[in-house]
C-alpha cells in the first residue's frame, strides 16, 4: 500500500486519483508496486534488465496505459528500460511521469529509457510529466531518454511537462520518421532557485510525407540555467519545424540551439527561437486590474506555459 505522501506524488505525475481503466504498472522506489493489464494491453517485466514492455494489440481504440514512477527515498538512484510496442491502426493514450519526494542529504535519481515502436498508421498521445518535491538538501534528479520509431502513416503527439522542484534535468528525445509519419512534440518548463534542465532533440524524417512540429516554452527564475537544442534532419521530401519561446527573469539564463540539416532537395525546414523577459506593458495593463506586479507575473507566466 501506498502512503500519503506517494499517493499525493502519484496524483500530481498522472491525474490518477484511483486505479483507472486500462493498462497500469505502478512503480514504487524501483519495485513493482501495482500491476493491471486490459484486454488489448499486455505490461511485461523484462527478465534480462530492469524494466517492462508494453504490448499494445493492432487496432486497439480509445485505450490508455499509466506507467507512473515514485521515488519517496533519499538517496535513491533508479534506471530503468521500458519498450513500448504499437500495433498498426491503434490509437491509444500512454500516461508517463516520475515524482521524487527527497527530505533526506543525499541525491535521488531517476534514469529512464523509453524506446516506442509504433505501427502503421497508428496514434499515439503520450504525456510525461516531472515533479520534485521535499525540504532535503540531496537533490531531486531525473534523465529521461525517449527513442520514437514511427512507421509509415503513423502519428504521435508527445506533452513533455516538468511541473517544479527538479533540481537537474537531462531531457533526451531522438525520432525517425517513416513515409508520411507525423511527429508533434510541445515541451513545457519552468526551473528557479540553482536548478538546470537541458533538453535536445533530434528528428530524423527519413519517409516522404514525413513532418515534425517540435515547440519548446519555458519560464527561467533565479539563477536556474536552461540548454535547449533541437535538430531537424530532413533526409527526404519532408517538413519540419523547431520553436523555443523562453522568459528570463532574474539572474537566470537561456540558451537556445536549433540546428537544420536538409539531405533532400524536396525538404523543408524552419526554426524559430525568441528569448526574453516579460514585456513591462504587460505587467502594467494587468496591474491597472488590481493585481499587484508579482501576481501579474504569474499569471503572464501561466498563459505563457498553458
Amino acid at each position: 500500500m501506498l502512503n500519503d505522501i506517494q499517493k499525493s506524488i502519484l496524483k500530481t505525475v498522472s491525474d490518477m486519483t484511483g486505479i483507472p481503466d486500462g493498462a497500469v504498472n505502478i512503480r514504487l522506489d524501483g519495485q513493482k508496486a501495482f500491476r493491471q493489464n486490459s484486454e488489448h494491453i499486455q505490461i511485461v517485466s523484462k527478465t534480462d534488465k530492469d524494466g517492462i514492455d508494453i504490448k499494445i494489440a493492432p487496432f486497439t481504440k480509445s485505450e490508455n496505459v499509466h506507467i507512473p514512477v515514485v521515488l519517496s527515498k533519499a538517496g535513491f538512484h533508479d534506471m530503468v528500460y521500458n519498450d513500448f510496442f504499437v500495433g498498426e491502426g491503434a490509437d491509444v493514450t500512454i500516461v508517463a511521469g516520475c515524482g521524487i519526494h527527497n527530505c533526506g542529504d543525499c541525491d535521488s535519481e531517476h534514469d529512464g529509457i523509453h524506446t516506442f515502436y509504433i505501427g502503421k498508421n497508428a496514434k499515439v498521445h503520450y504525456i510525461e510529466k516531472h515533479y520534485g518535491e521535499g525540504e532535503g538538501s540531496g537533490k531531486r534528479i531525473l534523465n529521461p531518454t525517449t527513442e520514437v520509431n514511427l512507421g509509415e502513416g503513423s502519428t504521435m503527439e508527445m506533452e513533455m511537462v516538468q511541473i517544479k522542484g527538479v533540481d537537474s534535468t537531462i531531457r533526451t528525445t531522438l525520432a525517425k520518421l517513416d513515409k508520411k509519419a507525423r511527429l508533434v512534440v510541445h515541451e513545457r518548463l519552468m526551473t528557479h532557485g540553482v536548478q538546470s534542465a537541458e533538453s535536445s532533440y533530434t528528428i530524423e524524417l527519413n519517409g516522404d510525407g514525413s513532418s515534425a512540429d517540435v515547440v519548446s516554452r519555458s519560464v527561467a527564475r533565479e539563477k536556474s540555467r536552461q540548454h535547449y537544442c533541437s535538430r531537424l534532419v530532413g533526409n527526404a521530401a519532408c517538413s519540419g519545424h523547431t520553436e523555443c519561446d523562453a522568459i528570463i527573469m532574474d539572474n537566470a539564463s537561456v540558451t537556445a540551439a536549433p540546428c537544420l540539416s536538409a539531405n533532400d532537395i524536396d525538404a523543408e525546414l524552419i526554426h524559430e527561437a525568441a528569448i526574453g523577459k516579460i514585456a513591462g506593458e504587460q505587467l502594467t495593463k494587468l496591474m491597472t486590474l488590481g493585481l499587484t506586479e508579482k501576481e501579474a507575473e504569474e499569471q503572464i507566466i501561466k498563459g505563457f506555459l498553458h
